[in-house]
């Protein structure tokens, strides 16, 4: 069986290595991206099955990103999850995740809870 690929977006590079090194453990393909125009690009010709979106990154936000990649016909329905330091833990958990129908988690995340997701979203997207 292929192993599921996921894009991460950040422009911490120590978020990303975190994230990489435990998708990697968790059996999953990774590719990074520290900003949204090597984002879009690389989620077009690398076909991911979910993207981790910072939300905050110098020259183009998470939001603006998720947005370009929605009107593409190649990465439309690739599922995103953001992250943030604008959202506090009381409010990622008080809105179960969900923001104006978009999964987020706030920085720091619980890593058990995110992979969670993530294996929800791979299995769905799947099907």
């Amino acid at each position: 069986m292929d192993k599921k690929k996921i894009l991460i977006v950040d422009d911490e590079k120590d978020i990303l290595l975190v994230l990489e090194k435990m998708l990697i453990a968790e059996g999953y393909s990774v590719l990074t991206a520290d900003n949204g125009k090597d984002a879009i690009t690389m989620a077009k010709s690398k076909s991911p099955d979910l993207i981790i979106l910072d939300v905050i990154m110098p020259g183009m936000l998470g939001d603006e990103v998720a947005e370009k990649l929605k009107e593409h016909p190649s990465t439309k329905s690739i599922p995103v999850i953001f992250l943030t330091v604008i959202l506090k833990k009381t409010e990622e958990y008080e809105k179960d995740h969900t923001i104006a129908g978009n999964i987020i988690f706030a920085k720091p995340f619980d890593s058990e809870e995110l992979l969670d997701e993530i294996k929800t979203l791979v299995e769905t997207a799947a099907v």
